[in-house]
């Protein structure tokens, strides 16, 4: 055992017994969170537009403050992207996350001077809490890959702007520098395939032990090394135990990495975002993450059924319940404000506070009233896919309002590794797991609304070259687990067709 390796479980411990004191102490410390930031904001622009100096208490906050989303929001957003101090958090930001949003064009998600060491010590603390229920520190001594976006940052009226996971690769500690891949002159590739390719090149001859990334670039990549090789990454590998991922939904992923790997590895499970990292699996055999609530972010909850009414209920983490489904909103000192992130989140544990991510508040199928959420599908297709030797790449949900025949029905758009013999079957299984799960969806079904679902096998790649075609292709970009409505659909159908 390395000195690393052997100082890490002590360090761990630490980081344990403080996480475990607010986790502890979840309404008492949100109610600091919120007392900070509205003091702290006060005299910011926001503040005095929002009589800042009045609020005491959440209802007050509720009566004051709205809930926006980006657009809403990017008045403000506006001034500070053209250099103005002290409008929605005190001084100037110290980055801007780049996104791109459907809406708005591009977005300029404000990262601060306080909010920053927030996105660096959850995915560090996640680590170090595995470490501690393990004692599995090993992992520490190999090489540790991070699949992500440049860290080139471009500058704008003296705010320094790029991708948060470029943005987030300037701050690794020194202590993990010497074992961090992929080089800095290949992470600056910007092309995704090129990248991957020097990727694989670079990694090869390593002694790889932690794997993290989107499941979707984690598999282009784990393909791309299987082909070099011929090998199982678990063979390539010897050590490689630990695969740490964020953005989508792990489990729709499953058995094609445990194929691709050849053995089961551990998993932690985070949830990141440009405007915060809000939460990260704590606890190898419980379902959820642990919310981030010491990290200068104050949470407010909406049913997400409420959520379009003209004046939905804002409630704390002190009145939410387990199972419901609700659209998560966030106040930080990144200087966000009622700010409706777009995901939807349902509450596994309540002591300790934990979370698993439902979905998008505008991803969702309602076509018929159905009120279908992308955590149905996903556990739909897991249901039936279970022990039946299936592999799925990727997969899409959309609407058929007009078929040429016969009534309306729910698309399934699937890339599989390899094609079942019976579509139809599995089809079956997967409309026989939504009715059970969703009773809107069983309605339909047995009023003679809807016909039962139909598969639309998409081929090999399918799923790459359509996010290629909108210049989407890695990045931080995925592919919507369903929409209420046919773009994405018709687009792939097209291709198909193409074909």
């Amino acid at each position: 055992m390395s000195i690393k390796s052997f100082l890490a479980k002590p360090f761990a411990a630490i980081v344990y017994k403080s996480v475990s004191k607010w986790a502890n102490n979840p309404i008492k410390t949100q109610d600091k969170v919120f007392q900070n930031l509205i003091t702290k904001a006060a005299n910011t622009q926001f503040g005095k537009d929002h009589d800042f100096i009045s609020i005491n208490n959440h209802h007050d906050f509720v009566k004051r403050v709205p809930i926006r989303d980006y657009e809403a929001l990017k008045p403000y957003v506006e001034k500070v992207v053209a250099g103005e101090e002290n409008v929605l958090w005190s001084g100037k930001p110290l980055y801007f996350a780049k996104t791109s949003g459907t809406t708005s064009g591009a977005k300029y998600i404000p990262i601060t001077a306080e909010s920053m060491p927030n996105h660096v010590n959850a995915a560090r603390n996640a680590i170090l809490l595995y470490i501690h229920e393990t004692g599995n520190s090993k992992f520490v001594d190999g090489k540790m890959i991070f699949l992500q976006g440049s860290p080139i940052l471009k500058e704008k009226n003296g705010i320094q702007l790029g991708r948060l996971s470029g943005i987030v690769a300037h701050f690794v500690p020194k202590y993990l520098q010497k074992n961090r891949l992929p080089s800095w002159e290949t992470n600056c590739i910007e092309d995704w395939e090129t990248k991957v390719d020097a990727i694989v090149k670079e990694t090869l001859p390593e002694n790889m032990t932690i794997i993290s990334g989107i499941p979707s670039w984690v598999q282009m990549y784990f393909e791309k090394l299987q082909q070099k090789t011929g090998k199982q990454v678990g063979d390539i590998f010897k050590n490689f135990n630990l695969f740490i991922f964020g953005g989508v939904n792990y489990e729709p992923y499953r058995a094609k990495f445990e194929n691709l790997i050849g053995r089961k590895v551990d998993s932690i499970e985070l949830y990141p975002a440009s405007e915060g990292f809000f939460a990260f699996q704590d606890k190898q055999n419980e379902k959820g993450m642990l919310l981030q609530l010491n990290s200068g972010m104050f949470y407010e909850f909406v049913l997400a059924e409420e959520f379009f009414e003209e004046n939905p209920k804002r409630i704390t983490i002190k009145d939410v319940e387990l199972g419901k489904n609700y659209v998560m909103i966030i106040s930080t000192n990144a200087g966000l404000w009622a700010y409706n992130v777009g995901d939807t989140v349902m509450f596994t544990s309540l002591k300790p506070y934990r979370v698993i991510v439902s979905g998008r508040i505008k991803h969702f199928i309602s076509a018929f009233g159905e009120h279908v959420i992308g955590k149905e599908v996903e556990q739909a297709l897991k249901i039936a896919t279970q022990n039946a030797n299936i592999s799925i790449n990727e997969f899409t949900v959309a609407p058929e309002i007009n078929p040429k025949s016969g009534l309306p029905f729910h698309e399934w758009f699937i890339e599989f590794e390899k094609t079942p013999e019976n579509i139809q079957e599995l089809a079956q299984k997967i409309d026989a797991a939504m009715q059970q799960q969703n009773s809107y969806y069983l309605d339909l079904i047995n009023g003679k609304v809807l016909q039962p679902l139909k598969i639309t096998i998409v081929p090999k790649n399918g799923f790459k070259n359509y996010m290629k075609s909108i210049g989407k292709l890695g990045g931080q970009n995925k592919i919507p687990r369903l929409a209420n409505n046919r773009k994405i659909a018709d687009t792939l159908k097209s291709q198909i067709i193409s074909k």
